[in-house]
């Protein structure tokens, strides 16, 4: 049945080369919000050019549009099998949450969906292509951030977590490997499988879900949570940027689990007192007096001192100039992403699922395509989100060494013995900022020690 205001897409052959039209979905557009014209959209409508990345449910392409409305640009494709996602109801929840989020929710700083399609086996979500790669990536290059350039990601990403607040949506998931950056530097935020919808003041939920090191305590007790948990994710997050590893960490699952619930949180003395007092409001394990749960959410947090000298205006309108532009040679430069993933033949696997129609009926109305995408697009960049890679490898330059300095007896007795770790220095590469620590302190860097371990 069509809805009002509603027309059937013809199938095109025109469009795109593709001999097989049996399992592909036709699209329905709304006349209000397109220019005229219609496109049928399959996988043989993209040129596959390289693989961004794997999970465990399907492949994340770089593609080139070659036929239809935006014919040559570039976008991810996000593909994922059916028949991994139906084996969970869960899953499968999560994958329709995911597609209807991102075509409810436009902001400056949230991943764009532009085409979202179906064949008999396979789920199919047309990104923009977010060539700076993830922040995770220019975190571990540069091991820590200067604080005025993790306000500047830290602003971005807030205004992204009160937009979603507001429309009912808790994120769930943040972390660097889930924040990407555009060609010139701003923020997007990706994968959204883990949020939850209809979410307002006073509803909570009960979902264990998230990445353990930037879980709050409450999902971790499973106590009921609501969009307080984005605002305590916030604040890991923040944490790692500034000390080089998230706030509670622990040998395994386990041990970090207690530390995130029964540890003081400790501060690296080199932060400012406007850092340190917002990861203390951000980080408080009460969730109803933690700053950004009250009635105001991203403005409490946004008001504070630490983002005093950010222009929220100019902001939201991508004028201020991000920290770190990306050096790109061409549209399709991958050189932000892992080369273990972009160094593969990109293949997308033959489609000979035989899904059930009761199992394909879970995935009714997936289609979609952007107002924008019979008008002219302009140029974008795009994104993944993949499996989270282990974070404490030797050889990272985030590699948390234990720094031990001895301190000589004439020294200070309140720093005398004293053991600094890589959290309270930085890392080896900001020794001079502990250092600059001593002086100020009232001694010299004379009758210390430095040993790794």
């Amino acid at each position: 049945i069509t809805p009002p205001n509603r027309v059937s897409v013809t199938e095109m052959h025109s469009m795109c080369d593709c001999s097989n039209m049996d399992d592909c979905e036709k699209i329905e557009i709304s006349e209000d919000n397109v220019n005229q014209g219609t496109e049928n959209i399959r996988p043989e409508c993209f040129e596959l050019l390289r693989v961004l990345g794997k999970g465990g449910y399907g492949k994340v392409f770089q593609v080139r549009k070659v036929a239809g409305a935006a014919s040559g640009k570039i976008f991810a494709m996000k593909v994922l099998k059916k028949a991994m996602i139906v084996r969970n109801a869960k899953d499968t929840a999560h994958t329709k949450a995911e597609r209807n989020i991102l075509e409810e929710v436009k902001h400056p700083f949230i991943v764009d969906l532009i085409y979202a399609f179906q064949t008999g086996g396979k789920l199919y979500l047309i990104l923009e292509y977010l060539s700076g790669g993830e922040l995770f990536m220019q975190l571990e290059r540069e091991g820590i951030f200067m604080e005025d350039t993790a306000c500047f990601y830290l602003a971005e990403i807030s205004m992204a977590l009160g937009h979603l607040h507001q429309k009912g949506i808790i994120y769930r998931d943040l972390k660097p490997e889930n924040i990407m950056l555009n060609s010139q530097g701003h923020v997007k935020l990706t994968d959204f499988g883990l949020c939850k919808e209809s979410i307002h003041d006073g509803t909570v939920t009960h979902t264990f879900c998230g990445t353990i090191e930037y879980m709050a305590p409450e999902i971790l007790m499973r106590s009921g949570h609501n969009r307080a948990v984005d605002w305590w994710s916030l604040g890991a997050l923040m944490y790692d940027m500034l000390t080089g590893a998230p706030p509670f960490t622990g040998e395994n699952r386990k041990k970090t689990i207690d530390k995130i619930l029964k540890c003081k949180l400790s501060l690296p003395p080199y932060l400012t007192q406007e850092a340190r007092d917002l990861l203390k409001r951000l980080l408080k394990r009460n969730a109803s007096s933690r700053l950004g749960a009250g009635a105001g959410d991203a403005t409490e947090v946004q008001a504070h001192p630490f983002f005093r000298h950010i222009n929220w205006e100019d902001l939201l309108a991508r004028k201020v100039e991000p920290p770190f532009k990306p050096f790109l040679q061409s549209a399709e430069d991958v050189s932000q992403f892992d080369s273990k993933f972009t160094s593969q033949t990109p293949v997308d696997s033959p489609d000979d699922s035989t899904l059930s129609e009761s199992a394909n009926q879970a995935f009714l109305g997936f289609t979609y395509v952007a107002p924008s995408v019979l008008e002219n697009i302009k140029e974008k960049f795009s994104f993944e989100p993949k499996i989270r890679s282990p974070r404490r490898i030797m050889g990272s330059p985030r590699t948390p060494l234990r720094y031990s300095f001895s301190v000589t007896p004439s020294l200070p007795p309140k720093v005398r013995g004293t053991v600094f770790t890589c959290r309270d220095i930085g890392l080896c590469l900001h020794f001079p900022i502990f250092l600059l620590f001593c002086c100020v302190q009232g001694f010299s860097g004379q009758g210390i020690s430095v040993s790794t371990q």
